[in-house]
């Protein structure tokens, strides 16, 4: 154990996404019965559709459509964000039910390494690293001190774990949801840890239903940056890296 790296799995979302959008689409502004709208939309017609909701800003038929994600090597930091996004389900490695307990000589729990700190070079990683090493060690004697009683000792002993340590979560959200959060965390301006996971998700989401997020992205993909005057002045680059079907 020791230092891990973001990992992101698709791991289900609704079959055929984009014509169950169209068949929303289609019920609202046609007078098409169930029995019709159960023959489904040609593919060929199921990008008309979605694009006259995203233009319309329309976005409720876009919510019948979920997807469900495995997500490692994230931080305590993380989870602190992404659980205020309140239209999604979450579940989430218990650090109270799961010890952190190291079983050998150095051996530490999982963490998150911030990039600035690893850019600072080997040195400030391996003070990095002694510091998670002073942590475990504390970690466990609170265990011992605590009976060490499974999880009624790890309950309190987790108290003294860092925003650092590393957790995992299967994490489900709506089409619209997820619009809303790739609007917020894909900017630059976004904590980078939860940015990185947020493009990570989007590039997921193009592949499985491209016509629903081919304009997903920060705010300012489509007008104006929205942060004003604290813009990261890098409008034309975003545009450009959100542009295609991966980000």
């Amino acid at each position: 154990m020791g230092n891990v790296n973001l990992k992101v799995e698709l791991l289900r979302y609704t079959p055929g996404p984009e014509e169950i959008v169209a068949m929303g689409a289609k019920l609202c502004y046609t007078s098409s019965d169930l029995t019709e709208l159960q023959k489904g939309v040609e593919e060929k017609e199921q990008g008309s559709f979605i694009d006259k909701l995203l233009d319309m800003e329309h976005l409720s038929p876009i919510e019948h459509v979920a997807f469900t994600f495995g997500i490692e090597g994230i931080s305590r930091s993380l989870l602190a964000q992404i659980t205020r996004h309140r239209i999604a389900s979450f579940s989430v490695k218990s650090q109270r039910y799961v010890s952190e307990q190291s079983r050998e000589q150095g051996e530490t729990f999982n963490y998150i390494i911030p990039p600035s700190i690893q850019e600072l070079g080997v040195e400030a990683i391996e003070e990095y690293r002694g510091q998670m090493l002073t942590i475990q060690s504390w970690y466990d004697g609170w265990l011992e001190k605590l009976g060490d009683k499974g999880e009624k000792s790890n309950e309190d002993a987790r108290f003294i774990l860092p925003n650092a340590a590393e957790t995992k979560m299967i994490v489900t959200m709506n089409a619209r949801q997820l619009l809303h959060f790739f609007n917020l965390r894909c900017c630059n301006r976004a904590q980078w840890e939860i940015r990185a996971l947020a493009v990570e998700m989007l590039s997921l989401c193009k592949n499985a239903a491209p016509n629903i997020f081919k304009a997903a992205g920060p705010g300012c993909i489509a007008g104006p940056c929205p942060e004003g005057k604290f813009t990261c002045g890098q409008v034309k680059e975003m545009r450009e890296k959100f542009s295609g079907k991966v980000c």
